[in-house]
C-alpha cells in the first residue's frame, strides 16, 4: 500500500468520481471534492472534504488544492445549453489547470475522449483537443484518459437505450447503424484512474473495454439482454434527431445533439487501441437486466437539482 496522500477529485457526488473517491478512501488517502453541487447528498459523509469550484475566484481554487498530491478532473459538460455552454467548461478547466500548477499540484489525470481533433467542427472534441495541448503544455506531470463510452449504475446512454427498448415497439438507429463504439465500464475506469495516478510518466491512453460493437449491435445486445424483441430500423438522422427532440420534450430533457449523432456517425467513438478494461457491457447488461432501463436517467435533472443523489439502477 502506498503511503497516505491527499488527492482531490472533481464531482466526487456524481458519476465517474463517486468510483474513484471510494477507491482512494478505501486505500487510507485523503480525498476533497471540487463541485458545483455542495448541498448534494454526500455518501461520503466527513470523509470527502467539500470546496467549491470557485472557477471565478482563483485564489480560492488555488486555496482548495494546496497540499494535493494527485487532482482527477472528471469536469465536463455533455452540450451547450441555456444553462450551461460547453465554451465555459473549457474556459473553467483552464483555470483549474492553472490553479492546480500554482498550489503545486503533483498530477493531473484527467479525463477527455477519444479522437480529440483542434480541426473537428464539434465543440466536444475540439475543447477536448484544446485541454489536452493545454495541460500537455502546462508542465504539469499527467496521465489523459480517453473514454468512448461509460457504462455502470447511474449512467445515462445504455440506461436510456433500455428504458426506450422497454417503451417503444421500434427502435430507430441513425442511418445503416454501423458506426462502433467500446463502451468501458465505470469501475473499470476508477481503477485505471487510480492506477495512473501512482505512475510518473506522461501518458494518453484510450480508455475502452474489451467490446466493440456497431451501433446498431449495442442496442441488439442490449435488447437480448432486457429480454425484449424490437425491430431496428434505420432512419435518416435528420428524422433521427427530431424524434429525439420531441421525446426530449416530454420528458423535460435532451436525449440527442446533432453533434453527438455526427460524432457517432463519424466513428469518433472508436480507436484501434487495447482495451484498458475487462468488464463486458454484454455480462453487465444481463447481470443487470432486472433493473436496466426500468427507469429513466434525466441528464437535465440531474444538473438542475443540485441536492438530489445520482440514481442507481
Amino acid at each position: 500500500m502506498t503511503s497516505p496522500q491527499t488527492h482531490v477529485v472533481t464531482g466526487a457526488f456524481g458519476y465517474t468520481g463517486k468510483y474513484i473517491a471510494q477507491r482512494l478512501l478505501d486505500a487510507g488517502h485523503a480525498v476533497r471534492t471540487l463541485t458545483n453541487s455542495p448541498q448534494r447528498t454526500n455518501p461520503f459523509g466527513s470523509r470527502v472534504a467539500v470546496h467549491p469550484y470557485n472557477f471565478d475566484d482563483p485564489p480560492k481554487l488555488v486555496a482548495a488544492l494546496e497540499g494535493a498530491d494527485v487532482l482527477y478532473n472528471t469536469y465536463w459538460v455533455r452540450f451547450t445549453h441555456k444553462l450551461f455552454k460547453q465554451a465555459d467548461a473549457v474556459d473553467n478547466t483552464l483555470t483549474l489547470f492553472e490553479a492546480a500548477k500554482q498550489a503545486g499540484v503533483k498530477r493531473i489525470v484527467h479525463v477527455s475522449i477519444t479522437n480529440p481533433s483542434d480541426d473537428s467542427p464539434l465543440e466536444y472534441f475540439s475543447g477536448k483537443a484544446r485541454l489536452e495541448r493545454a495541460l500537455i503544455e502546462s508542465g504539469l506531470s499527467y496521465a489523459i484518459l480517453r473514454p468512448a463510452v461509460l457504462f455502470g449504475h447511474e449512467d445515462i446512454l445504455i440506461n436510456n437505450i433500455a428504458w426506450m427498448l422497454r417503451k417503444l415497439p421500434i427502435f430507430g438507429v441513425f442511418g445503416n447503424g454501423r458506426y462502433r463504439l467500446q463502451p468501458m465500464y465505470v469501475e473499470d475506469f476508477a481503477d485505471l484512474a487510480v492506477h495512473q495516478a501512482a505512475q510518473s510518466p506522461n501518458v494518453i491512453i484510450d480508455a475502452i473495454g474489451p467490446e466493440t460493437f456497431t451501433f446498431r449491435e449495442l442496442v441488439k445486445t442490449i435488447a437480448q439482454a432486457i429480454g425484449v424483441r424490437r425491430l431496428i430500423v434505420p432512419v435518416p438522422p435528420a428524422l433521427g434527431f427530431a424524434l429525439g427532440w420531441l421525446l426530449g420534450r416530454i420528458k423535460g430533457d435532451v436525449i440527442i445533439t446533432r453533434q453527438e449523432i455526427r460524432g457517432l456517425m463519424d466513428d469518433l467513438l472508436y480507436v484501434d487501441s487495447p482495451p484498458a478494461g475487462s468488464t463486458k457491457l454484454s455480462a453487465w447488461a444481463r447481470q443487470h437486466a432486472d433493473d436496466l432501463g426500468k427507469h429513466y436517467a434525466n441528464e437535465l435533472a440531474r444538473r438542475i437539482d443540485r441536492r438530489a443523489a445520482y440514481e442507481q439502477l
